[in-house]
């Protein structure tokens, strides 16, 4: 089936990673993506090589997020290179880049340019902190403004743990597919309307949306973000445990008092039911150390293949 986007024309700016990933999205739903690269080429396509010692023509990361594409080298320092720059953009629906501002004005591709030259263009931008911030020419990878400035990763930190490593792309991904989202509500809007426009999306603010619930209570009552280990989860019976195998799981009751019967049942362990220590969902968060501990103690009784045939049957 074809996609939503065929008949879309794309062209891309963009290095690294989340600007690639959105074109290569808006690629996946059928629009025809050229990218622009320098003539040292983007730069993200030798790092896999250079850091796992990989073959030089071998980069699975620089694949994913440049699938389905074509590509043009072009100098555009040189006046006649963005001439045929500009000549692909007035050829296209969208012009997706992550580059930063001040670069994107010393080539004439910025968005107030492009914009007067060819106001029905959608121009997607995605930057570390946002254009209209002091930081807007700051350089930014999803490490820096999203997983440390937005707070994700203090977010998922226990007291006095280490601070967890993101994987790669992660914020980038993120940032990518919104961003590609919003380019489809602005190619929609220029149905209705006959004109482009600009949609900024920046790496931070996506950040502080993957945690929104804790930054709503933070805004809103004052709470602080609560941060926790397994042992201390909010709700003991959606945290991870490990079988008898050594294979980590999840449990995931979330209507905690509903399903705390049917898990008590499944693990032949009625007498929790009985103790008032996990009476309910206040008594189990209250309580919530002693709970995992008798968890654990049961979970490692058995492989994870006899664990979940019991929590089909319950």
């Amino acid at each position: 089936m074809a996609g939503p986007l065929v008949g879309i024309k794309v062209v891309e700016m963009g290095l690294w990673v989340a600007g690639p990933s959105c074109a290569a999205i808006l690629g996946d739903w059928g629009a025809d993506v050229i990218k622009i690269e320098p003539p040292t080429g983007d730069p993200f396509r030798g790092l896999f090589a250079s850091l796992m010692g990989a073959p030089a023509d071998l980069n699975p990361p620089f694949e994913l997020d440049n699938r389905g594409k074509r590509s043009i080298v072009l100098d555009l320092q040189k006046e006649e290179a963005r001439d045929i720059a500009l000549k692909l953009i007035a050829d296209a629906d969208v012009f997706i880049t992550n580059n930063r501002p001040r670069v994107l004005s010393e080539y004439g591709v910025d968005y107030e340019t492009l914009h007067a030259l060819f106001p029905r263009l959608v121009y997607g931008q995605i930057t570390g902190y946002g254009p209209e911030t002091d930081s807007r020419d700051t350089a930014a990878y999803d490490i820096g403004a999203f997983w440390a400035q937005a707070g994700v990763a203090m977010s998922l930190t226990a007291p006095g743990a280490a601070i967890p490593q993101q994987r790669g792309g992660m914020g980038d991904h993120m940032t990518g597919q919104m961003c590609a989202g919003a380019v489809c509500a602005a190619l929609w809007n220029r149905e209705k309307t006959g004109e482009g426009q600009l949609v900024s999306v920046p790496l931070v603010r996506v950040g502080v949306y993957m945690i929104g619930w804790d930054v709503m209570l933070a805004m809103r009552l004052g709470m602080p973000v609560p941060t926790y280990d397994r042992h201390h989860a909010v709700n003991p019976i959606i945290t991870c445990y490990k079988a008898g195998d050594e294979r980590w799981f999840w449990l995931l009751l979330l209507q905690a008092d509903r399903h705390w019967p049917d898990l008590c049942r499944a693990l032949d362990r009625d007498d929790l039911l009985k103790d008032e220590r996990f009476s309910d969902i206040a008594a189990r968060r209250a309580n919530g150390p002693q709970l995992v501990e008798e968890l654990d103690a049961v979970f490692e009784t058995k492989p994870m293949a006899d664990w979940a045939a019991a929590f089909k049957e319950n």
